[in-house]
C-alpha cells in the first residue's frame, strides 16, 4: 500500500505507554455498558467480565510510561494515514449526499483502556465506541493479526480501520441506533443476526473507502487486496469458532462467516457506491 507521502489525520489520541488498572471488581455500570456494546458490534464480552474478575477494586492508576518501539511508532503513522484517508473519502462521499460527515478521533492505547462506554482490554481487539465517536486499538494486534490469523500485510492493517470507521459512519447515519432498538426487541438468534448484518455492512463501507481511496489517491499496490480478503475471512466467526471450539455454531454468530465478510468487502470495494451496502435489505446476509 502506497502510504508513506499521505496526509497524517490530527485526530489521532495517543495513550501508548498509560497502563490502566481495572476499575471494579465483577464489572459495574461501565462493564455493563461496553460489553453489550461489544456483542452488539461482534465482539465477545467475556474478556471484559475476565478483566474484572482478576483485579481489585479502586480507581483508575497510571503505570510507568514505556517508550515505544520504532516500528510501533511507524505503524502509529501509518494509522494515522489511513484514519486521514477516511476522512477524506467519507467527507467526499457526505458532501454528495448534501450532509456533512463529524469525524472520529481515534485513541492508541496499551493493554488496556477507558471509553465513554467503559474499561477495555486490548484482549477484545480494535472497536468503536459511539457515546464518544471514537475509534480504539493497541498496536499489538497487529502482531495479532500476522501470526495467530495469518492475515499479513499493510493493506490488512488498513481493512481494520477502515472497518471501524464505517462503524462510525452508521452511528452518524442513525442505522446503529435502529439496529440496537430492534434488537432489544427481539429474542437473541434474531438480535445476532442483525449484528451480523451490521458487521458486514462495516466490511462493505471498508470497501467503499478502498475503492474511492484508489481512484483518487492510487493508494493499491499489487497484492493489497488480496490482502484485505485474507483479513475478512481470517476473522469469520466460521473460522475463529473452528479455531477455538473445533466446531461452528452459526446461530451464535455475530460478525459473520468468512464468506459472507469477503463478499461484502468485495461488494464496496467493486461498486464504491454506499447505497449497495445495504446488507438489511438483502434476503441472506
Amino acid at each position: 500500500m502506497r502510504w508513506e507521502f499521505g496526509r497524517r489525520s490530527t485526530n489521532v489520541e495517543d495513550r501508548r505507554g498509560s497502563r490502566m488498572s481495572a476499575p471494579v471488581v465483577g464489572g459495574g455500570i461501565g462493564a455493563i455498558v461496553l460489553s453489550l456494546i461489544v456483542a452488539l458490534l461482534g465482539g465477545d464480552p467475556s474478556v471484559i467480565w475476565e478483566q474484572g474478575q482478576s483485579q481489585s477494586d479502586g480507581p483508575y492508576s497510571e503505570a510507568p510510561q514505556t517508550q515505544g518501539s520504532a516500528a510501533d511508532d511507524r505503524l502509529a503513522e501509518f494509522v494515522s494515514v489511513v484514519l486521514a484517508d477516511t476522512e477524506d473519502t467519507w467527507h467526499s462521499l457526505f458532501r454528495q449526499e448534501g450532509t456533512t460527515y463529524v469525524e472520529p478521533k481515534l485513541v492508541l492505547f496499551s493493554g488496556a483502556v477507558e471509553s465513554a462506554c467503559g474499561y477495555a482490554k486490548a484482549a477484545m481487539g480494535p472497536f468503536y465506541c459511539p457515546a464518544d465517536q471514537k475509534l480504539y486499538i493497541d498496536l499489538s494486534f497487529y502482531e495479532d493479526l500476522k501470526t495467530r490469523h495469518q492475515a499479513p500485510g499493510d493493506f490488512a492493517q488498513a481493512y481494520v480501520i477502515a472497518h471501524e470507521v464505517g462503524h462510525h459512519v452508521q452511528n452518524l447515519m442513525g442505522i446503529s441506533d435502529k439496529v440496537h432498538a430492534m434488537q432489544r426487541q427481539t429474542d437473541r438468534a434474531q438480535a445476532n443476526e442483525l449484528s451480523v448484518r451490521l458487521e458486514l455492512q462495516a466490511d462493505c463501507f471498508a470497501g467503499i473507502w478502498a475503492h474511492h481511496a484508489n481512484r483518487s489517491r492510487q493508494v493499491l499496490e499489487a497484492g493489497d487486496v488480496e490482502e484485505a480478503l485474507n483479513a475478512a475471512s481470517s476473522i469469520g466467526d466460521d473460522r475463529l469458532q473452528q479455531q477455538s471450539r473445533g466446531y461452528v455454531t452459526p446461530e451464535s454468530f455475530t460478525h459473520g462467516s468468512s464468506a459472507q465478510r469477503v463478499r461484502w468487502f468485495k461488494q464496496g470495494i467493486q461498486t464504491g457506491d454506499p447505497g449497495q451496502c445495504n446488507t438489511f435489505a438483502a434476503a441472506t446476509p
